[in-house]
């Protein structure tokens, strides 16, 4: 597993995917700390948070849209697949360098911590609950991106495919408002990602909704490890 992360680690600074991930990963959280906490006058950054939800399922796509798919079209998956290296090693080394890099970009909300200290108080519970609900997010939205890199060898039809798959995620809540049944809806209700996120961002730490979004990203790393599994019997 270690070289597979190392490998992966090195492709996304190599091809500059990492520069580009980042660069506008601290672009847009900028504007939005500027505009929501700076030009406010506050130094609650749970607005930064509350934004930054859609904008990350528009950026984990392209993080993950290479991950498998770069494989099957350089035709260099059937050598991995052969090697002496379990799936599940395969798998978590793709998957645990592209959190590496989200906890990388992530963690600009220290330095911003750091500019709101010399303008007032920091509520440091509240933004570790933020921090850590994006964190949970980006793992659960990072296993879906690798599944569906492993589904295609089109880097741009894996990168649309999981925009969709996630920007669906984010209008569930509106389109369960239309169910009737009281019942359903309740159940359905516990199955929507920006509820649960939006708990951290309100300052609740959920303990269910952290094993959500932990059990969301086990569940599609072992669907990945099964489409690679066929692959490698079929």
């Amino acid at each position: 597993m270690g070289a597979i992360y190392r490998r992966e680690m090195g492709s996304f600074f190599t091809s500059g995917l990492a520069y580009v991930f980042l660069a506008v990963f601290y672009l847009i959280s900028g504007f939005f700390f500027y505009n929501n906490v700076i030009a406010a006058g506050s130094t609650n950054t749970a607005p930064v948070f509350s934004s930054m939800f859609i904008i990350v399922l528009f950026l984990i796509p392209i993080l993950t849209m290479r991950l498998l798919s770069e494989e099957k079209k350089s035709r260099t998956d059937q050598g991995l697949l052969t090697a002496p290296i379990g799936l599940w090693e395969i798998v978590l080394g793709k998957y645990l360098a592209a959190m590496t890099l989200f906890v990388i970009a992530e963690s600009i909300i220290f330095v911003y911590a750091v500019i709101l200290n010399y303008l007032g108080d920091v509520v440091w519970v509240t933004l570790l609950g933020n921090y850590f609900a994006m964190l949970f997010l980006g793992a659960a939205f990072i296993a879906i991106g690798l599944f569906v890199s492993s589904l295609t060898e089109n880097q741009m039809t894996a990168a649309v495919a999981s925009m969709v798959a996630l920007f669906f995620l984010y209008l569930f809540d509106g389109l369960i408002t239309r169910i009737s049944n009281e019942t359903l809806y309740k159940i359905l209700a516990e199955l929507s990602f920006y509820s649960r996120y939006m708990e951290f961002t309100q300052g609740i730490f959920s303990v269910p909704s952290m094993l959500f979004f932990l059990s969301t990203a086990f569940l599609f790393n072992f669907f990945t490890v099964r489409v690679l599994e066929k692959k490698r019997w079929g």
